[in-house]
């Protein structure tokens, strides 16, 4: 029996989403509330696409997975280990490398969507 592959829409909309406190060991500012609906997850389950979003405030972080990120709404500043900070905004697009560690700042709210792959 064969799956029929078929195209797969991800939705900009994270109304319906729980939103969940991040995690209070990584929090270095705020209490920022963060909403995510994974939308696909391919047969093997290392890569997904989907929309993340998120109140004002500052974590840690630390990826075990190389993300592609595409900025729907507002503005974050993401720092590297040794202090090099970069602003991304609405429209922007980037990529987080698997192995980087540093933080993410959100200013105001934030909404994004993203493409993982883990090996």
């Amino acid at each position: 029996m064969t799956t029929e592959k078929k195209l797969q829409r991800i939705s900009a909309d994270l109304s319906e989403q729980q939103a969940t406190e991040t995690d209070k060991s990584k929090c270095l500012s705020g209490n920022p509330m963060q909403r995510i609906h994974n939308q696909f997850a391919n047969e093997k389950e290392n890569f997904f696409c989907g929309t993340w979003g998120s109140t004002e405030g500052k974590w840690s972080i630390s990826f075990s997975e190389d993300e592609f990120c595409y900025i729907i709404k507002g503005k974050a500043i993401i720092t590297d280990q040794s202090g090099h900070s970069e602003t991304v905004v609405q429209g922007d697009a980037f990529v987080i490398p698997a192995g980087f560690e540093g933080t993410w700042e959100t200013i105001g709210e934030v909404e994004k969507f993203y493409s993982m792959y883990e090996e």
